[in-house]
């Protein structure tokens, strides 16, 4: 099954910084199927200083196919998934992360993050965490 990894495992990988979720995304290269999302990967590649660093970055990240997580029906689902959060009295920082957590959900796909902003969005939405996935708890 393919996998999603969101931008705060990607941020941790290029920093080297070593966490569950950095070792399982360092275990799935190059034997699962990762597909790149377009807002995560603006996320990850924005995040880089250096042009040098930019560069070879997105040259490492071209290898993973890149899909359109976000169009009108697609606005309009992560908008209700935020306000059914906001509902529960849950507030996500990032309306970024309902995006791509309403992505994954409609998509029937894992995803590996380390934000806690994604947390209840596996109680409350369905969201399906990759760090099931492999032996590795599910934080």
């Amino acid at each position: 099954m393919p996998l999603v990894v969101d931008s705060s495992v990607w941020v941790d990988y290029f920093n080297g910084r070593q966490s569950a979720e950095t070792d399982m995304l360092e275990r799935s290269l190059g034997m699962d199927e990762i597909i790149m999302g377009d807002l995560i990967l603006t996320e990850v590649l924005q995040g880089f200083r250096r042009d040098s660093d930019f560069h070879k970055a997105r040259e490492l990240l071209a290898v993973f196919p890149v899909v359109a997580m976000l169009g009108h029906e697609a606005a309009v689902k992560a908008a209700g998934n935020y306000r059914m959060l906001r509902r529960q009295g849950i507030t996500v920082r990032k309306t970024i992360d309902v995006m791509i957590a309403s992505y994954c959900i409609e998509h029937d796909l894992p995803l590996l993050w380390s934000d806690r902003d994604f947390d209840p969005m596996v109680q409350h939405l369905g969201l399906q965490s990759a760090q099931g996935r492999g032996g590795l708890p599910n934080d």
